[in-house]
Order: C-alpha cells, then sequence, then structure tokens
C-alpha cells in the first residue's frame, strides 16, 4: 500500500478525482466512480472486491471508517485536508470515507419478467432512492433513457445504497425500442389511466416512470400497452396533484410484487 497526503488543490490528483466525483463524462471514460461512505464501500467489497484508492480527511475518522481502512489496509491511501475532502463529497454527513471503484456492469436477463424504465428522471437522489426501491422488490432490469441523470453518480449512488451493485441498468436506452420488445404488458403512468389495483400484474410486467415534473412523453405513452393511474383521495375536499416520481415508483412496483407472490 502508498499512502499519501495532498494539501494542493493544483494536484493532479486532486484535480482527478474532482472531475471523476462532478463529471459525468469523465466516470464514463475511466469506468470508473467514487463511492461516498463505510455502507457503499462495504456492499462493493462484499459482491466486487477491493477498491482502488481510498481517500480519507486529515484528523479523526469515525469508528466505521476506522474499522473499514483496517480491512483495506493494502489499497492505496490519500489523505487531504478537510475542506478539500469535503469538494469530493456529495453530503455534508460524510462518514469520512471515499472509494474510487470501477464501475460494475450487469448483464441484463434476455428476457426480463420485472422491469423498470425511466425517462428524464433528473434529480440523483430520487433516481438512486427509485433504484433502491426496485432492488427490493426484486426488478430484473432498469433501463434509463438518453435525458436521465448518471445513475453512478456519487449522489445517486448515496441514493441507491448499494442498489447500483445487484440490479442490471441499462443507461441512454431508447425506451421505445425497449417496449416494443418487451415481452409482457408494459404500464405507462400518468394521472388519468387505469387504477394501477385493477390490472393484473401477475404477468410480465414493465413500469414506465417519466420525468418528475413533465411526466411521460407522448410517444413513451403510446408504445405502453396501458396507461395507469395511482388512486389519490381527497382531503378536505382538495385532491393532492400527482406523488413523487419516487414514491409512484414504489406503489408500482410492490404492487406487482404483491401479486406475483
Amino acid at each position: 500500500m502508498s499512502f499519501k497526503h495532498i494539501t494542493s488543490r493544483d494536484n493532479p490528483i486532486f484535480k482527478y478525482l474532482k472531475k471523476l466525483a462532478d463529471n459525468a463524462r469523465e466516470r464514463k471514460t475511466e469506468g470508473k466512480t467514487v463511492l461516498d461512505g463505510v455502507h457503499l464501500i462495504e456492499a462493493y467489497l462484499q459482491t466486487f472486491g477491493e477498491p482502488e484508492l481510498i481517500i480519507i480527511p486529515e484528523g479523526k475518522s469515525t469508528l466505521e471508517a476506522s474499522n473499514l481502512m483496517q480491512q483495506l489496509e493494502h489499497v492505496n491511501t490519500i489523505m487531504f485536508p478537510t475542506l478539500m475532502f469535503a469538494e469530493l463529497t456529495p453530503v455534508a454527513s460524510s462518514t469520512g470515507i471515499l472509494a474510487v471503484v470501477r464501475t460494475p456492469v450487469l448483464e441484463i436477463p434476455e428476457q426480463p419478467q420485472f422491469v423498470l424504465m425511466l425517462e428524464d428522471i433528473q434529480d440523483p437522489g430520487n433516481l438512486g432512492s427509485m433504484l433502491r426501491t426496485a432492488a427490493a422488490a426484486g426488478v430484473q432490469a432498469v433501463y434509463l433513457s438518453k435525458g436521465c441523470t448518471d445513475a453512478w453518480s456519487p449522489k445517486a449512488l448515496r441514493g441507491g445504497q448499494g442498489a447500483q451493485f445487484v440490479l442490471p441498468i441499462m443507461e441512454n436506452a431508447d425506451l421505445s425500442t425497449q417496449l416494443q420488445n418487451f415481452n409482457g404488458s408494459s404500464y405507462a403512468t400518468t394521472m388519468d389511466g387505469e387504477s394501477l389495483y385493477s390490472q393484473d400484474l401477475s404477468h410480465a410486467s414493465a413500469f414506465v416512470i417519466g420525468n418528475e415534473g413533465a411526466g411521460l412523453r407522448t410517444k413513451t405513452i403510446e408504445n405502453c400497452s396501458k396507461r395507469i393511474s395511482i388512486p389519490m383521495s381527497q382531503t378536505n375536499g382538495l385532491a393532492v396533484e400527482s406523488l413523487n416520481a419516487a414514491a409512484a415508483a414504489a406503489i408500482c412496483l410492490f404492487e406487482r410484487k404483491r401479486q406475483a407472490s
């Protein structure tokens, strides 16, 4: 193991790590990403082995981070001043350890029976949350349109809490093509479709969730088997306009899981 203490923002290693943390194109070019926190690094370690690099801040680490560092004593480590370390982490409450890893590539099954398709999701935390829900519900494949935020950004990874390590994900997918090739029923989530709860979801099912504000594109809806909606109650005569995209995904996915089991 080598250990480096870097204190200058002009250092090429710091500049490289900053690009990797901030820039989706850099992550795709390098085939690498940055994991933030003990839980994510442990999840990667259990599935794919040791990371390529460990990054820590000056000063005391949490007990969890210290214990993890002992497990990874053979991994090259870099220490930065606290403020420089903070520039590489997406959250204020970091556990005090980052890791650079190779971006995993999981093969999508030839004919997945339970699919989530996401169109133009912009918020990385939202995306991470949906991927976490998909993994918990047993989704077999996730397709992300070209307009979706990067599934491997530090914020999306933080929201996914390890979901990206077990879910086969196709980014920059042509949803129209995927919908046409899907061997089951595809459901466009809209405000005016049939009730989710009136659907027979015991067979191959694909749920299509749209942008947080604009929803699904017309072309995408037309390529789906059905338009569905989630019935909502009125409170004091007022109806909630819509659900958060992540909440809608969770309801749809777990209703399918309930029916299938």
